[in-house]
């Protein structure tokens, strides 16, 4: 008698994954669901991430039918995701805590753990597929679902993830998601979707302050393109790139901020026409494909998640990934992802570092 294959689904206490362990269940799987304890419920301030999700996802296994298992990667999380989200905004970057939650605590931790307690695959309720070619090489692709698609939160998986890795939810969209969930009666098919950063339930900055060591807010200068000084800032961190609000000065023009200086503590301004620019480098790149077959041939480009794609070149130049666009992108911003498509292949990505003017 032939074996089930044995699939662990990451269960957030969400409609998605809660469908997702449905489904493999309903196909024959052997399926069991996880889900992680990131926060200290008794310290929690978070939007989602939260005690009530987890007993979400206690519950949707129990009306699946599923054995559920928690497991405490709070240390984990606050080393690998909280701590990268307050430093970069210290920096003077714009973190994206989705993305180093996909790579370190799913796609490392969980994935691991999920190996460990004998699972062939760990299945998750992201809205992405997986492919492999007639050489065996694996590729993330685009999910069906072209707005709910979330294969630029994913771009860092490796090979040997890919090959471990499952989603379901890439062949529906997210409507038909939520029929499939009130089909099996699940009592999270009309839960909420979480928004923005998952771990906090308000103001970034607060939180910054809060949780930074020894948080010391180090008063600079905000300028406009050609230096002036147009008023002063209590911290960078207070900032991102195309913010217009609460910029603390006068003018009778709108004013965007263009820039950061981390090193000078400065913020700069400038008009909208000034959001825009071509030029960007890259860095800890991770590729499905040899990186040099692409130079000197288009590739499409994210530079955010709801931003569309652009057509660039790229080339390498000291060692580092030089992104050239075909026409001006608007708030590329440091410390954001870009991804490179083919159509709907992710053929690699890295992080935004620098951008030229």
């Amino acid at each position: 008698m032939k074996m089930k294959k044995k699939v662990i689904v990451a269960m957030s206490g969400g409609v998605d994954s809660s469908t997702t362990a449905a489904l493999l269940k309903e196909q024959g799987y052997d399926v069991s669901g996880i889900t992680m304890q990131l926060w200290d419920y008794a310290e929690e301030e978070s939007g989602c991430c939260s005690l009530s999700d987890v007993l979400d996802a206690r519950m949707a296994a129990n009306q699946i039918g599923i054995e559920h298992t928690v497991v405490d990667y709070k240390e984990d999380f606050q080393k690998y995701v909280v701590k990268d989200f307050i430093d970069k905004y210290y920096c003077g970057q714009t973190p994206n805590p989705c993305i180093m939650c996909n790579e370190h605590m799913k796609f490392n931790f969980l994935l691991n753990k999920s190996l460990e307690m004998g699972a062939d695959f760990l299945a998750t309720g992201h809205y992405a597929k997986i492919s492999k070619d007639s050489e065996g090489v694996f590729f993330l692709e685009k999910g069906q679902d072209k707005f709910k698609d979330q294969s630029y939160f994913l771009f860092t998986l490796s090979q040997k993830e890919l090959s471990r890795l499952m989603f379901p939810l890439g062949e529906y969209t997210k409507n038909q998601v939520r029929e499939i969930s009130e089909g099996f009666n699940l009592s999270v098919a009309n839960k909420k979707d979480s928004q923005d950063v998952c771990f906090i339930a308000k103001d970034y900055r607060g939180f910054i302050e809060k949780n930074l060591p020894n948080f010391n807010s180090k008063e600079g200068s905000i300028k406009s393109l050609d230096g002036q000084i147009l008023g002063k800032h209590s911290g960078i961190h207070n900032f991102t790139i195309g913010q217009r609000k609460k910029l603390g000065i006068n003018s009778p023009v709108a004013m965007y901020v263009v820039s950061i200086n981390f090193k000078n503590n400065d913020v700069i301004v400038g008009n909208k026409e000034d959001l825009y620019s071509k030029v960007l480098f890259a860095n800890n790149l991770n590729w499905s494909v040899n990186p040099k077959d692409l130079i000197e041939k288009k590739v499409d480009a994210k530079i955010r998640y709801r931003s569309p794609e652009s057509s660039a070149s790229i080339r390498f130049i000291d060692g580092r990934l030089h992104v050239l666009f075909d026409q001006p992108q608007r708030s590329i911003t440091p410390g954001q992802a870009i991804v490179f498509y083919s159509n709907d292949k992710v053929l690699g990505g890295g992080w935004i570092d620098e951008v030229l003017r």
